[in-house]
């Protein structure tokens, strides 16, 4: 599979330029899989997103960085779904990147952007960023591409 030809599709350039937060799976410290809302920002080959220093996910990652990612919306109608798989690389940075401030701009209300930035700059003294690349992607459209299961099904009963 050509992981830049999928992710460079118009659709999955819609997801990755969303507003839609990125759902992230990962290993837990306990062996336990997790899976949390994100907020992310790409910067063209890579998935990039800010957190804690001393927040789960970090510790998780640095064990196993190997992650999933889902970004999509069922809403409007047919549902988009941009499934991306790939290694993370963390970063402790200074204060909070310039991606992140991006990233949670693309949520917050306009009225409250300058201020909810003031607040994370002021809060956050350093932040860790990570940085995923893909080493697998798919989109489901629902359109021209859909789960591999359900195009197996379908093939099936066509004969």
């Amino acid at each position: 599979m050509d992981v830049t030809a999928e992710l460079a599709k118009p659709i999955a350039q819609q997801l990755l330029g969303s507003n839609i937060p990125a759902r992230l799976a990962y290993d837990g410290l306990d062996g336990e899989p997790r899976v949390i809302p994100i907020g992310f920002w790409w910067d063209g080959e890579h998935l990039v997103m800010a957190t804690v220093p001393k927040s789960a996910k970090v510790a998780a990652l640095r064990r196993n960085p190997r992650v999933a990612i889902t970004i999509d919306y069922v809403d409007p109608w047919p549902p988009r779904v941009l499934l991306i798989r790939g290694t993370a690389h963390l970063e402790l940075v200074d204060g909070a990147p310039d991606g992140y401030i991006e990233a949670g701009r693309k949520t917050t209300p306009p009225a409250l952007a300058d201020s909810w930035e003031q607040g994370v700059r002021a809060l956050y003294e350093q932040m860790v960023v990570i940085t995923v690349t893909p080493d697998w992607a798919k989109l489901l459209d629902f359109e021209t591409t859909l789960p591999k299961a359900v195009e197996d099904l379908l093939a099936e009963r066509q004969g």
